[in-house]
């Protein structure tokens, strides 16, 4: 019978070489800090408890992670990572099996590790270009050590596989190797590293299991670095939608920052950018360089190039852009047609409405069958306060019309062009609101003195 499983999360570091005022364990990665990467993994693999070791700039973490579910240890001196899960062993449990994660390596995937039967193994990597690793020295299956790099001999540095830093062990044993370490080395530091040779002196030493794709291992130290983790974790993501059938016409320009799940038939062009959660029924269609954040998009749902959605929700059919911003609160019925330059916020259109050009909709309740003339506003903010527009069924709304909210069209009613609508309107007729038009006799245009 397997073992509980602990997880502690390694994040203390202070990340120097990232210059940034933010912790470097927050940095995002495809839409999501680096931390949430692991802390995913971390949930997937269904632990008993989760604990973080934190450090520097450790009240970003602290309030970033504020819901989660974890047991917090602070690491108040630098001193290495042995040192850093030492700082866990308090909540350790003599029963466990505890799984050293860390806060700054995203690429390692539920599928690296869930096969796995052994209960003590450290994850290592075959690198073409090993420098800057610890080099594992294996006696067949198991490793008798793992030498860092500044301390390897000329020999070591030619082996090419790499301890990725992820190791597991019992709870009792870990505990008890760490209390062992030295840091008599040249970074005077406690390496978790040494646990390996220490298990192999009792005798009892851990199981290499490689990794199958050795950029699993990747972590960031610098913004270069962090680049590099972006560039993989879109190629995975990318790859991924493609086997469950997503049409990527130009793969590498599309990027996802969240969450994207997809029916059948999806074509995405060149450019777009996905964030947050975002949703698309099937035979859904995005043109190119158009950006969706948090969005559901019914099936055959068409988003035209250069259209921006931010919260929005179809209920059905309907077609977007080119050139469109849609913002959060928009929903749009089957049938609807939002075209270029229409800007929406928190309006609700009913079946077959349309606003084809230069308006501007915000808080908004339009019924079915409506037609918003180009250049209308809903004239929703006095400066403090927002207020609601609402359009009845079957409404014509003419051409640079401005309602005023909040205000009332009623059903089948028509709006004459360059109208200001201050007050209610009633059904099935025909509102207007405009000056009396002249013509100024003997009018003489005037010339340059």
């Amino acid at each position: 019978m397997s073992h509980p499983l602990h997880v502690v999360i390694l994040a203390a570091g202070a990340g120097t070489r990232m210059r940034s005022a933010k912790l470097k364990v927050l940095h995002e990665v495809a839409g999501l800090a680096m931390v949430d990467h692991v802390l995913s993994l971390a949930k997937q693999l269904k632990p008993a408890q989760i604990t973080v070791v934190f450090g520097h700039q450790g009240d970003q973490l602290i309030q970033h992670l504020q819901h989660e579910q974890v047991n917090w240890a602070e690491q108040q001196q630098q001193l290495g990572t042995g040192h850093a899960v030492r700082q866990a062993t308090p909540f350790f449990r003599d029963d466990e099996d505890v799984l050293v994660l860390y806060g700054d390596a995203p690429l390692v995937m539920p599928e690296d590790l869930s096969a796995i039967t052994a209960s003590q193994f450290v994850l290592t990597a075959t690198l073409g270009d090993p420098t800057g690793y610890g080099r594992i020295i294996r006696d067949g299956a198991h490793i008798e050590a793992i030498v860092e790099q500044k301390d390897a001999s000329t020999e070591q540095l030619a082996i090419k596989e790499i301890n990725s830093g992820i190791i597991q062990a019992p709870a009792a044993k870990l505990d008890q190797w760490l209390a062992r370490l030295s840091n008599n080395n040249q970074q005077a530091e406690y390496y978790l590293t040494d646990v390996i040779g220490l298990a192999a002196e009792d005798g009892t030493p851990f199981e290499a299991v490689q990794l199958a794709d050795a950029n699993a291992v990747k972590g960031a130290n610098d913004m270069a670095q962090l680049a590099e983790l972006e560039d993989l974790m879109q190629q995975r993501i990318r790859e991924q939608l493609m086997r469950q059938g997503v049409r990527l016409l130009k793969p590498h320009s599309v990027d996802v920052r969240g969450q994207l799940d997809c029916g059948q038939d999806v074509v995405i062009d060149k450019g777009v950018l996905l964030e947050g959660k975002v949703t698309l029924g099937d035979n859904v269609r995005v043109g190119a360089y158009s950006v969706l954040k948090n969005c559901r998009l019914a099936a055959g749902t068409v988003v035209e190039p250069h259209t921006m959605l931010d919260g929005v929700t179809t209920t059905g059919a309907c077609s977007m852009g080119p050139f469109a911003r849609l913002r959060p609160g928009t929903q749009l019925a089957a049938g609807c047609k939002i075209g270029n330059f229409v800007e929406t916020k928190k309006a609700r259109l009913g079946q077959n409405s349309k606003a084809s050009h230069l308006s501007y909709l915000g808080d908004a309740e339009i019924g079915e069958g409506v037609n918003m003339g180009a250049g209308t506003i809903t004239c929703n903010y006095d400066g403090v306060n927002k207020f609601t527009t609402t359009i009845g069924d079957g409404a014509f709304i003419g051409s640079d019309s401005q309602l005023v909210a909040p205000v009332t069209i009623g059903k089948n009613a028509t709006i004459g062009a360059g109208s200001t609508i201050t007050r209610d309107t009633p059904d099935n007729q025909l509102t207007l609101s405009r000056s009396r038009q002249k013509t100024v006799d003997n009018w003489q245009k005037p010339g340059k003195r």
